[in-house]
């Protein structure tokens, strides 16, 4: 058998606890050929209580420095507080450690930048981003899609996403939850950086952005979570992305209309692709009234002429993806394997999440990517005035 990557997991809460499962192939996890438990770290005692008796024979540390340099591991996953990832990451990288940073990638675009700066200076270490949504192979086949430009240039892009119901209750499970200071912010922040991701993964940057945020709507919490974003792209497409935690029932639904074609995606499990047999603008300069009534009726003879469908599923459970990140992670350290998700790319997120806040706070629109000194002035206004944590 190959050599496996030892995992140092750094942070033994709920994730970091499933993460150790994974690892050792306890509660039914897929066995993971290239990954293996090397050393797991918390500086709660209760939590090292806990380690002690579910995990006996892995070797435990409250200083998560010590188990960086204690040659236990090859290298380790940050499952802490989001303010944490970038400074765990930068230390680790510095000492030669691999580093894989779970999301996001950090709470501001400064700290994030710098722990980039950092992973360049130092590419013999390898520096991965727990983006396991890349896994889909939906999305991946949908990026390809558009990347191909065989559907032309994107003309708009939309969504919803409120799927992520929490009660108060979530809220008040730890102190640092829903702050400014601790979390660094609620939906954004929390729930939806794999759709922040793959939305511009598969869609590209946007590169301006305006945004309506509710703060503490329908819960008991000061950050944001009801989010509407309006976004402009370099070629003049339109975007919006709308998330909340308070809606019981939920939406999931991304839409992309391209030039020539559409695409839908419902529930991340279900696509379908609309390929128009002639551009729109072919369509808009040669079709009839009858056509078009045809088409606005729903008539299928008459969108038969227009359009082919195909239909596009997900087949692979949720509860496998994370292990395919950890999986392909250790198999660029050993093999080489291209990586899913580098971790450089965590700053796309970070820089979109901070522009929609920040043009929330101003009330205007902002550039993205966002100018950071400003956006790290004004979220240090708000960890102020919570009075819960020190400013950054």
């Amino acid at each position: 058998m190959a050599k496996k990557i030892r995992y140092g997991i750094i942070g033994i809460g709920n994730q970091g606890t499933t993460y150790c499962r994974h690892l050792l192939g306890i509660s039914g996890a897929q066995p993971m050929p290239h990954s293996a438990l090397g050393a797991v770290c918390d500086i709660d005692p209760a939590r090292e209580a806990f380690c002690r008796e579910t995990f006996p024979d892995v070797p435990f540390y409250r200083d998560w420095k010590e188990m960086v340099c204690s040659g236990s591991v090859d290298a380790v996953i940050t499952t802490v507080p989001h303010y944490l990832h970038p400074e765990i990451a930068i230390y680790c990288m510095e000492h030669g450690m691999n580093v894989l940073v779970e999301k996001p990638a950090g709470v501001y675009a400064k700290a994030v930048r710098e722990m980039n700066e950092c992973a360049a200076a130092h590419p013999e270490v390898t520096f991965g981003i727990m983006f396991n949504q890349r896994t889909n192979s939906l999305y991946q086949k949908l990026r390809g899609i558009v990347a191909s430009g065989e559907l032309g240039q994107m003309r708009r892009t939309n969504w919803i996403i409120n799927s992520w119901w929490r009660p108060d209750s979530y809220y008040r499970q730890s102190a640092w939850r829903a702050t400014w200071g601790g979390e660094g912010g609620g939906v954004l922040v929390n729930q939806a950086p794999h759709q922040l991701d793959l939305w511009q993964w598969i869609c590209g940057v946007p590169s301006r952005v305006y945004a309506k945020c509710l703060y503490g709507c329908h819960r008991d919490i000061v950050v944001e979570n009801d989010v509407t974003v309006v976004t402009e792209y370099p070629n003049g497409a339109t975007g919006s992305f709308i998330a909340c935690t308070h809606d019981p029932l939920g939406t999931d639904r991304l839409e992309i209309d391209l030039d020539k074609g559409k695409i839908v995606v419902e529930g991340s499990s279900k696509a379908t692709v609309y390929r128009l047999n002639k551009t729109e603008d072919e369509l808009n300069a040669t079709v009839t009234m009858m056509q078009m009534s045809k088409l606005m009726a729903g008539n299928s003879a008459g969108a038969g002429d227009m359009y082919t469908t195909e239909t596009i599923e997900s087949g692979e459970g949720w509860g496998q993806q994370h292990i395919i990140v950890m999986e392909n992670f250790a198999k660029h350290i050993l093999e080489g394997e291209p990586l899913l998700a580098p971790g450089s790319d965590g700053i796309n997120g970070v820089n979109l999440a901070n522009a929609i806040l920040l043009s929330s706070w101003l009330g205007r629109e902002v550039d993205n990517p966002v100018d950071e000194e400003l956006y790290l002035e004004e979220l240090n206004k708000r960890i102020a005035a919570e009075g819960k944590f020190p400013t950054r």
